[in-house]
């Protein structure tokens, strides 16, 4: 189950036990005949930044979304993190391990996040291995204070330093739903 919509069901439950008994005392010498009244609850995750972009996964693609999962966990990081994750990938990558494309690399970037040797990410080798880039941006993403509460967007950029800072929002649903679909298989 999703953290976040765990977390609002966990709320409700609160507030329901709250007013129970806050309400209870004054309840119990109500009319429920004439008194009651149908009390509708909506609940929904946090709506994504912007519009919203979905490509679909080959083989490959979702191998590499269960890599970053398995990394996340082995981090001890919460789902938020996959989620963060692989919306970066998605953007970056489309979630494609890519090595080095010529004239069409921007710089020396690689792998999932494209990453670059020169800035420090890790070696050619390293940096297309799924679970140590993915390691090594979480490593990032864990230096950056709040990133839990952040939009996804801005912890993805913090990390990133991204010359399209706001690319990262449109990936956020279909991220949310690769790791609700693989995050316990």
């Amino acid at each position: 189950m999703n953290t976040i919509f765990r977390k609002s069901m966990l709320s409700v439950a609160g507030l329901a036990f709250a007013g129970g008994v806050f309400a209870g005392p004054i309840a119990a010498h109500a009319n429920p005949a004439v008194d009651a009244k149908p009390v509708a609850v909506a609940v929904q995750a946090p709506k994504p930044q912007g519009d919203q972009s979905r490509i679909s996964l080959n083989d490959e693609q979702t191998a590499n979304v269960k890599a970053i999962i398995a990394a996340t966990k082995k981090a001890g990081l919460p789902e938020r993190a996959a989620v963060i994750s692989i919306a970066t990938s998605l953007q970056e990558s489309k979630l494609e391990n890519l090595g080095h494309l010529g004239d069409m690399n921007d710089h020396d970037s690689l792998g999932l996040f494209q990453q670059r040797p020169s800035s420090g990410w890790g070696t050619p080798e390293q940096i297309t291995d799924p679970a140590y880039s993915t390691t090594a941006f979480l490593k990032g993403l864990k230096q950056v204070d709040g990133w839990q509460d952040m939009p996804l967007t801005e912890a993805a950029q913090t990390v990133q330093v991204s010359a399209y800072p706001d690319a990262y929002a449109q990936w956020e649903q279909q991220a949310t739903d690769l790791v609700t679909q693989h995050w316990n298989s």
